[in-house]
């Protein structure tokens, strides 16, 4: 899809399932959310639709969004769909995990550090925890994680592995990875060279697809909103008869994968595309 095509994202009907990312769509890079955003979210939810997360942030990362936003959805989903959280009134923070995807990341950071000199390394376990190798930017997983030697990293059982190069551009980023041809799990390459890795054939859109299927919504009545190249999956999934927005910012390939293409961040992308369902 590209500008020239965009359409109106006008869905008419019953209860909605509006699921959005939350770094480029919600987010800006400042941390602030525009006003806009925040209005039409409540009004959706005012409506009776169910509105809710769907990101690459661990649990931890997204629980303050959803909290500013004003959002108590049944469900969340976190860590590229390795992680779907379910609203529960006894858990801690008022969520549990409903469905967990892990897998064994040794291979991976075996190759990728062979191939990527100076990179660094993060696994998230279930409980949302990091172990991490090398120093990251800003902290990133300083205040619940831990620093060990590489190796430490080995033979755990991971919901998501993330790699940092800052030797590399994002298009050698991305030829090294297609090079080693990471066809055991599933990953993606964002903004810069940081790479989100998941368990295989685990993303954003078969975690949201559970949660159709939970709440009995019919795909035509299913939304989604994205940026970046880990929405991709869940922009495709949404576009099988329901509503895939891209933000007008993202990447061609995130535009592609679309069938709405909103604003871009900064001219109230998100806000705008919102105000358009019904």
């Amino acid at each position: 899809m590209s500008a020239e095509h965009a359409t109106e994202a006008v869905v008419a009907g019953g209860r909605m399932l509006v699921a959005l990312d939350i770094d480029g769509t919600i987010l800006g890079i400042d941390g602030t959310i525009p006003d806009a955003t925040v209005e039409q979210v409540r009004r959706l939810r005012a409506a009776g639709h169910e509105v809710m997360l769907a990101t690459g942030r661990s649990w931890a990362d997204t629980q303050p969004i959803a909290e500013r936003l004003g959002l108590d959805s049944q469900f969340h989903v976190s860590a590229n769909g390795a992680m779907t959280l379910e609203r529960d009134a006894v858990a801690h923070g008022g969520y549990a995990t409903r469905w967990i995807e892990t897998f064994d990341p040794t291979e991976v950071l075996v190759s990728l550090r062979g191939a990527l000199e100076n990179a660094m390394f993060a696994v998230e376990d279930s409980q949302g925890v990091f172990k991490y190798s090398g120093h990251f930017p800003d902290g990133s997983f300083e205040a619940r994680g831990q620093e060990v030697p590489f190796d430490q990293l080995l033979n755990a059982e991971a919901t998501r592995l993330v790699v940092i190069s800052p030797d590399h551009s994002i298009e050698e980023f991305t030829a090294v990875i297609e090079r080693l041809g990471l066809h055991e799990v599933s990953y993606s390459v964002g903004w810069t060279a940081w790479l989100d890795i998941a368990p295989d054939g685990v993303n954003k859109g078969t975690a949201l697809e559970r949660v159709r299927r939970e709440l009995g919504i019919p795909i035509e009545r299913v939304v989604v909103a994205g940026d970046g190249r880990n929405d991709i999956e869940m922009l495709q999934w949404a576009s099988n008869g329901g509503t895939a927005i891209a933000m007008g910012d993202a990447p061609q390939e995130v535009i592609d994968a679309g069938t709405v293409l909103a604003p871009d961040f900064a001219h109230d992308g998100l806000g705008v595309a919102l105000s358009r369902l019904s």
